[in-house]
């Protein structure tokens, strides 16, 4: 549920710039961090994205920690998300610190905290955070100036971009993305990822291109994130340039879009199960599967196809990335286009999963939905959905009591086999579609997740489940 004030949500805590997002409460929040890390010598990592201001507050957070004594490693630029993440263990810190609102709109900004094991921190962590911050006054917060912290030595600038696309380089099959010979359009979507991916790829014989490619605060007047409503660009860009495939991230580059050479979207839980397929069939990766309880069960199919055990998780990528360490999941997944894998860190990592794409489309010099097809062929088809309902924040109350409540025997003419309320209301028909209702933890909105056997049927149960609340 939406809620005022400093509170994490399922991606850290994101706020209106100016509004709740101030320095000020940016100094309160890094004041908590310094009194929840122990003082184990090994200090952080600070990092941050192209937003409004994002270098200023990282700095800021910068000179609380040195006030706190705690040594910092702040990047000497914009960095994605995911190389923070692994700047953490290849540093050994004790975690990192990441401006960042990720997909958000432009007038908002973030923090989040990211924990010793490179992964988003889990709610415990979180909650620890918000005890320490619910104490504090802005008379309890330390500052060291950051001129005087870099000449002690408490702030060192760096570059995490080499160490990283080094550990990229160990999960991918360069032998097959050298074979390929694609044109590939690349959208940054003017964010931090800028000049990764490029980087990444450049190095064997596919052309490259490059649009939104510079830092624009204002997004291009649009939310930085790479859903097919924000892809309209990158599509006419695919069909001019006659390329192969269009790879997009989003503003701090931790999720994906895909674009196929008709132009046409492929959404992340298409691309997921394709990755899944690929690694499995031609790669023969082996072991369990992660997926959040809103994401294809199309993901289960497969894995029972080759014995893999699948592991349900709640939504937010900190739960697949503790599967990835607890489980040893050999691949983790959500429908907003987060995804990792072992082997790497337990973070989403946009520009990974786009390399892995590109590999998977080199191996086979098809359009990818050749892959898709031959997952329906073997596994029959499903087809997912999204609806995200803003609310004015008087009918948030109103619409979450009709929630608890919604337990009917039969949804759309078919018979409910399983209700769950782990997270937000899920029900599972006899024909093994199923709807789950949820509110968002930063806004005031609720998502309506479905998937069903044909577009029709899902409509439906989207429609049921809209009357059902009241949204």
């Amino acid at each position: 549920m939406f809620m005022g004030g400093i509170h994490f949500g399922t991606d850290g805590w994101r706020a209106r710039i100016a509004d709740e997002f101030t320095f000020a409460n940016v100094r309160l929040m890094a004041q908590a961090i310094a009194q929840y890390v122990p003082d184990t010598g090994r200090g952080l990592v600070i990092g941050y994205d192209h937003r409004f201001q994002s270098e200023h507050f990282a700095a800021t957070v910068a000179e609380v920690l040195a006030g706190n004594g705690i040594s910092t490693w702040l990047t000497a630029a914009a960095a994605p998300t995911p190389a923070v993440a692994y700047a953490v263990r290849d540093m050994g810190t004790a975690g990192a610190v990441m401006i960042t609102a990720g997909h958000n709109a432009p007038e908002y900004n973030g923090i989040r905290f990211i924990t010793e094991h490179a992964g988003p921190a889990i709610p415990e962590i979180t909650q620890a955070i918000e005890a320490h911050r619910d104490r504090l006054t802005d008379a309890d917060v330390k500052l060291m100036p950051l001129e005087a912290a870099q000449e002690r030595g408490l702030v060192r600038l760096f570059d995490p971009k080499p160490a990283y696309l080094g550990r990229l380089h160990n999960n991918l099959k360069y032998s097959t993305i050298y074979r390929g010979q694609l044109r590939v359009v690349i959208d940054p979507l003017w964010g931090a990822g800028t000049g990764y991916l490029e980087d990444l790829l450049r190095e064997g014989s596919s052309k490259i291109d490059v649009i939104h490619g510079s830092r624009d605060v204002l997004c291009g007047g649009q939310l930085a994130e790479p859903a097919e409503a924000g892809l309209a660009d990158l599509k006419r860009a695919v069909i001019q340039n006659q390329a192969d495939l269009g790879l997009a991230l989003d503003g701090d580059a931790g999720r994906f879009g895909v674009i196929d050479r008709d132009g046409s979207f492929i959404n992340p839980n298409e691309v997921i199960c394709m990755l899944l397929y690929y690694l499995t069939e031609y790669r023969n990766w082996r072991g369990a599967v992660a997926r959040t309880e809103a994401t294809t069960r199309m993901i289960d199919r497969i894995a029972e196809d080759y014995g893999l055990p699948v592991v349900e998780t709640p939504v937010g990528f900190k739960y697949i990335g503790q599967s990835l360490i607890k489980h040893r999941s050999i691949l983790g997944g959500e429908e907003s286009g987060g995804l990792g894998v072992q082997g790497h860190i337990p973070e989403k990592d946009g520009i990974l999963a786009l390399a892995m794409v590109m590999e998977m489309a080199s191996f086979r010099d098809k359009p990818l939905r050749a892959y898709q097809e031959e997952i329906q062929q073997k596994h029959g088809a499903l087809v997912s959905g999204r609806l995200d309902l803003r609310l004015p924040p008087e009918a948030v109350d109103g619409c979450l009591e009709r929630m608890h409540r919604w337990a009917p025997r039969d949804l759309a003419g078919q018979c409910v086999l399983e209700r769950s309320n782990w997270d937000g209301v899920k029900l599972v028909l006899e024909d093994a579609s199923w709807v789950l209702v949820r509110p968002s933890g930063t806004e005031s909105l609720f998502r309506i997740y479905a998937e069903a056997p044909d577009p029709e049927r899902l409509y439906v149960l989207q429609i049921s489940a809209r009357q059902a609340v009241g949204i």
